[in-house]
């Protein structure tokens, strides 16, 4: 069986962890700082807080933003649930939007969401793909729309507009007109899961980006404190001799990363672009050049002259197919033994935000996409001849459901 995403492990990342296993710092401590400082020289943004998932990340700069109830958050109906969950958490009104054919969020669609109630955006590079941040940058500066925005607390009067926050889970090594991931808007966030590209089992990263006169590493201080409980020293501050005493400034949440967890993003920051990426890209390149003479294959794209993807995931959608027949293709992959998957079911949908009054029919561009979308195997370890299999399954199951039509 070719399993779908298993994480890459090696030597390298074992010595790593049994280093830090055997420092006697667990926690976060020195790897998890240092890991940040790396990741922060990678992106080209400001500063960088490492923390034990995206999705913390995401809710914590809601909640320092100040989003709560009577305030709208605008979300791609095709992400995954996370994106969308912390704005729940908040208590404010998610709107979501329709996408583009890329499978990212569409910015017409966003400029026709806005409100007077909006202050936040939250774009999601599919895939690894970058959004149109040039367009979603412009379109928050535009005078007509920073003349909507009703700032409710002192960061949104210093903004004066609403904040763009990337959700970029799928596209750490991505770029973009020059820049990288982490670097394209206001704050943009990481995952680290264990089936992303770089990998700290679980894990997550705020990238601090925001302009003057914003102080980035005073937010990234501020936002440590939030994410340890609200307390003001974490662990390895309070270690240092006579250094014990703390205080509690606020009710705060408890979502840093370990140093275990930051052992093994070390090891893969340093190799990320020379290995990981090249790697990636070579298996996409095969998927393309494989299924390229198929004409019921709808290739996606992740390289442009202006725009590179992270390589996150391959995904394939089957010309003139529907969502069941899609289905069916997929049932006879996984019989020839090769696991595949979706990204993403659109979250309206979704059983709890049916129940809210979402209606996938009014994202009719993301169903679509969705409908007639196949996610293939991208990771490390995957060999050519694996990937030939991949295809031999792929081509195989959709002759065999296209017949049956």
């Amino acid at each position: 069986m070719i399993p779908f995403s298993p994480p890459r492990m090696d030597q390298r990342i074992v010595d790593e962890v049994v280093d830090t296993l055997y420092s006697g710092w667990i926690t976060t401590g020195p790897k998890t700082k240092r890991f940040e400082k790396l990741l922060t020289q990678y992106g080209g943004h400001k500063s960088t807080l490492c923390l034990n998932s995206a999705t913390a990340g995401l809710e914590l700069v809601l909640h320092w933003f100040g989003v709560g109830p009577g305030d709208e958050v605008i979300v791609p109906a095709y992400t995954y649930n996370a994106t969308a969950n912390v704005v729940v958490h908040c208590g404010a009104t998610l709107v979501f939007v329709d996408s583009c054919e890329d499978f990212n969020i569409s910015v017409r669609a966003i400029e026709n969401a806005i409100s007077s109630k909006t202050k936040v955006i939250i774009p999601v590079d599919i895939a690894g793909w970058p959004c149109d941040y040039d367009a979603i940058n412009a379109l928050v500066l535009r005078d007509d729309i920073r003349s909507q925005f009703k700032a409710t607390t002192k960061e949104q009067e210093q903004l004066g507009r609403i904040l763009v926050l990337s959700d970029a889970a799928h596209s750490i090594g991505g770029r973009y007109k020059g820049k990288m991931a982490g670097n394209l808007t206001d704050i943009t966030v990481y995952s680290f899961h264990a089936v992303k590209n770089l990998t700290t089992a679980e894990g997550g990263a705020i990238c601090f980006n925001l302009p003057e006169p914003f102080d980035n590493l005073q937010i990234y201080q501020r936002l440590n404190i939030k994410s340890l409980h609200g307390q003001t020293k974490d662990a390895l501050a309070k270690n240092q001799i006579g250094n014990w005493r703390y205080d509690i400034v606020e009710a705060g949440y408890k979502c840093n990363m370990t140093d275990i967890q930051a052992s093994m993003g070390l090891v893969e920051i340093q190799r990320y672009d020379e290995d990981m990426l090249v790697k990636r890209k070579h298996i996409l390149d095969r998927y393309k050049a494989a299924l390229s003479q198929y004409k019921w294959a709808q290739l996606p794209t992740y390289e442009t002259p202006e725009s590179q993807s992270s390589y996150h995931i391959f995904l394939l959608r089957i010309t003139g197919v529907t969502e069941s027949q899609r289905d069916q293709v997929i049932q006879e992959i996984f019989r020839q033994e090769v696991a595949v998957n979706v990204h993403f079911v659109p979250l309206p949908m979704m059983t709890f935000y049916k129940s809210l009054g979402y209606r996938v029919e009014d994202y009719p561009v993301a169903y679509d996409n969705y409908s007639r979308e196949i996610t293939l195997p991208v990771y490390y370890d995957l060999t050519d001849d694996m990937v030939d299999e991949v295809v031999r399954a792929v081509v195989n199951a959709v002759n065999m459901v296209m017949k049956q039509f």
